[in-house]
């Protein structure tokens, strides 16, 4: 019914020795005494049988299922330690990597005999240790800045000369290669000579004798290591020789004829020579090796308890666990999302458990409904303990927390016995009495249906005063009950706690939810109701059922009920929270996107600024060049014309800088409009300079910009410029090549206020300007209105083939009120 913890690996550090075929780890020797009935009563050996499934080698299983519980815990935590270091190399992505090695107890033994030699697949199993050791040495090389604890674990690893000679010398399956020796490949050829001149002959023989003396389809064959011929038994014309053998009907005889006998001998010699010179191979092999014995053996166990951390690292990795502290016996055990490994594996839902017992509660009373889950959760308890203090990372979450226990106890299941002549509460009892006298402070006592088995009444006192009895004595104790009067217990006794595996009363059906604090309604008469018992007898019974008991079970009924309630409000504010914190991520999101937008709209307004600054000046000065040369030409003495066109060239490029750039200009603001006629050089909104060409009486004008002819409507017109005096004739063409380079052509124009027809000239001067200044696009304001006029805006531009592509505006950029017009490059 107990059990002490036993040793991982001896005192000095080594790991114990793995356990060959056919011999019992320590642990089945235990449990085949019954001192380890506890841990097998915790499931502790099928749950490291899945942790084993995680090793690389059969003798890393082994020693992962022969882990028995530690108690000292500077070596628990070592162990644990490592795992954790294995546990993040794997979820960095760069898991340790360990190769199995092969049994080697029996060879280690021979290599230390001097004069003894092992054979091929001996040294091959030794070969393959030196690459499993070298390979280690190497991933904890690799690992080290990251697991230092590991990449310490390191020893000394045989020249590497050691291994080439034994990669030189042997096949995989043990077999001597040619390369070996000089000597030995020297034999070899010798054999094979001796063999075929022996076949030769005896081939020979056979083709000169009488085919009335051979057996059909005779042919050179082996017996008794010597080689032979067949030859008929009645033949009169066999030859000379010695009989090794016979046919099973006795009528072929098998003769090593008298001409082949010196050379079957001169084989056989061969044959031993070639035994000798492997035999000093194998020799010169195991003596090379002898030297390193020591080091073979700390490093094959050194192998074999990397592969067990590794395999636990991998197994809790799977599994999603987090490395467990160990505290002092005493302390409190916390277990957050517990799941117990059996049926995790299993597969299927799994519900997790938290459980908190603080250093002064002592005892855990667990209550509730059969098939709700109790056993598991006592099980997992013992069961999490007992992997911790073996160095094995159960299935548990991050922040969990247990004291050392020297000691587990247990009575779970039926202890009936009739080869011990004990009934089932006797059974109960003797298990009882023997934790009572040994359990103590640091013992873990795990009693499933503590008080079963005999009078409910006696069997709850008794369950009573051993509750009792632990929890003052300090012992970490978790008990299941159905007994009603346990439900009090901790009400009157410090240190003791409820709990309960919750239960729908409207199912009938267990959560497995595990709440502290509660005690948990039994249900059986609600389950025999369900189950269609008689009514009338249903009846009867709750008139049956003690009035203190039925007050508490109606008191246990309103409490679940609050807490069910206050459950259900708790997981409503954890969705409305959810809920509100995805808006804000989502609004957060937008409003980075918004931003980003803006950034991109203001970086694409500079790069523009500064394109079409960079063009005008350009523009400005290839026109400057252009009147040079044609002042240059003009030889008529028209001085006075030349300097005026000179004059209007600087000064246009002076204003080329010092104005904003096509679009980035808005409507004046303030003052009358100017006096307009025709033959008036004026400055429209956007920047654009041009010529009145003609006066409508509807308010527009004609503007003539250069090479283009545009209709705007008056209010557009920015300012009436000065007048220059007309050029002469051969300055004049110059002139209109300044303006019609110079001016450069709006990014933006707005329709708004237009009519349908006016905004489709507008859009088309617009648009002739855009793609003679080599704008990659153009923004058409139109606003959002009836639509009419976008809906123009958008017929002319989809007929104009200059145009790529055209769409509406982000909304942060006008939306339906502005169309963004992109041009063939």
């Amino acid at each position: 019914p107990g059990v002490s913890p036993q040793p991982l690996s001896h005192p000095d550090g080594v790991p114990a020795p793995v356990q060959g075929a056919g011999t019992p780890s320590p642990f089945a020797q235990a449990a085949a005494g019954g001192a380890a009935d506890t841990l097998v009563a915790f499931g502790l050996p099928e749950a490291l049988g899945l942790v084993g499934e995680h090793a690389a080698g059969p003798l890393g299983r082994a020693a992962i299922q022969a882990l028995v519980p530690l108690t000292d815990p500077v070596r628990i935590g070592t162990e644990l330690s490592l795992v954790g270091e294995a546990i993040r190399l794997a979820e960095a992505g760069e898991p340790l990597a360990v190769a199995p090695v092969p049994e080697l107890g029996p060879v280690l033994d021979r290599l230390r005999l001097p004069g003894s030699v092992l054979d091929g697949p001996e040294l091959v199993d030794l070969r393959a240790t030196l690459g499993a050791m070298r390979m280690l040495a190497g991933e904890f090389r690799r690992v080290a800045p990251r697991a230092p604890g590991l990449a310490a674990l390191a020893g000394p690893v045989p020249d590497r000369r050691v291994e080439r000679r034994l990669e030189d010398a042997l096949a995989p399956d043990g077999e001597l290669l040619d390369t070996a020796s000089p000597a030995l490949a020297g034999a070899r050829r010798q054999v094979v000579t001796a063999r075929e001149r022996l076949v030769r002959k005896l081939e020979a023989l056979l083709r000169g004798m009488d085919p009335q003396t051979v057996p059909p389809g005779a042919a050179v064959t082996i017996r008794g290591g010597r080689y032979v011929i067949p030859v008929r038994r009645d033949s009169r014309g066999r030859p000379a020789g010695i009989v090794l053998d016979e046919s099973g009907s006795a009528g072929t005889l098998f003769i090593e004829p008298t001409e082949a006998i010196e050379l079957g001998n001169a084989l056989r010699e061969a044959i031993a020579a070639e035994a000798r010179e492997a035999l000093a191979v194998l020799r010169e092999l195991t003596e090379l090796l002898r030297p390193h014995h020591a080091d073979l053996a700390a490093g094959h166990a050194l192998c074999v308890r990397a592969d067990t951390v590794a395999a636990r690292a991998r197994y809790a990795h799977a599994i999603g666990a987090g490395v467990p502290e160990v505290g002092p016996s005493g302390g409190p055990l916390v277990i957050r999302s517990g799941r117990h490994p059996v049926l995790l594996a299993r597969g299927g839902e799994t519900v997790p458990f938290d459980l908190d017992l603080q250093p002064g509660e002592r005892t855990l009373v667990v209550s509730g409904p059969n098939a709700g889950g109790k056993t598991v959760l006592l099980k997992s308890v013992g069961l999490f303990a007992a992997l911790v203090q073996s160095g094995v990372v159960p299935p548990v979450g991050a922040g969990s927390r247990f004291p050392l226990v020297t000691a587990f106890f247990a009575d779970i299941g039926d202890r009936q016995s009739i080869a011990d002549d004990l009934s089932t509460f006797s059974g109960h009892v003797a298990t009882l009495r023997h934790v009572l006298d040994e359990a103590d402070a640091g013992s873990l006592v795990l009693l499933d249906e503590l008080g079963s088995g005999t009078d409910p009444a006696e069997g709850g006192a008794l369950a009573w005063a051993v509750l009792e009895a632990l929890t003052r004595r300090g012992t970490l104790t978790v008990a299941t009950t159905h007994l009603g009067a346990l439900k009090t217990l901790a009400g009157e006794e410090p240190g003791v706690v409820n709990g309960s595996l919750e239960f729908d009363g409207a199912t009938l059906s267990p959560t497995y939810r595990f709440s502290k604090g509660v005690p948990g309604r039994s249900y059986g008469l609600s389950i025999a109701r369900r189950f269609g018992l008689d009514p009338a007898v249903i009846a009867r019974a709750t008139e049956r059922v003690p009035v203190q008991e039925r007050d508490l079970d109606a008191l246990l009924r309103e409490a679940a009920d609050r807490e069910r309630r206050a459950r259900e409000r708790e997981l409503d504010l954890e969705a409305a929270l959810a809920r509100t914190a995805e808006r804000e991520a989502a609004l957060a999101r937008e409003r980075e996107a918004v931003e980003a937008r803006e950034a991109a709209l203001r970086r694409r307004e500079r790069e523009a600024e500064r394109s079409a600054k960079a063009q005008a000046r350009a523009y400005l000065l290839e026109a400057r060049r252009e009147v040079e040369a044609a002042i240059e030409t003009a030889r008529d003495g028209a001085e006075a014309a030349a300097r005026e066109a000179r004059r209007r060239v600087e000064e246009a490029v002076r204003e080329a800088g010092s104005h904003q750039p096509a679009g980035a200009g808005g409507p004046r603001e303030g003052g009358a409009s100017p006096v307009l006629e025709p033959g008036a050089r004026v400055r429209l909104e956007g920047g654009t300079v041009g010529q009145v060409e003609a006066i409508r009486d509807d308010g527009m004008l004609t503007v003539l910009a250069g090479s283009l002819r545009m209709v705007v409507p008056s209010r557009l017109v920015a300012e009436r410029l000065a007048e220059a005096p007309a050029p002469r004739r051969a300055d004049r063409g110059a002139a209109a090549a300044v303006e019609s380079r110079v001016e450069a052509a709006p990014l933006e124009i707005d329709l708004r206020g237009m009519r349908v027809d006016e905004a489709a000239v507008a859009i088309l001067a617009a648009l002739d300007a855009a793609v003679l200044a080599d704008h990659p696009s153009l923004r058409v304001i139109h606003g959002k209105g009836t639509g009419a006029v976008r809906e123009r805006v958008h017929e002319v531009v989809a007929g104009d083939r200059r145009v790529a592509r055209f769409a509406l505006a982000p909304v942060t950029e006008g939306g339906s009120g502005v169309t963004i017009v992109e041009f063939r490059r």
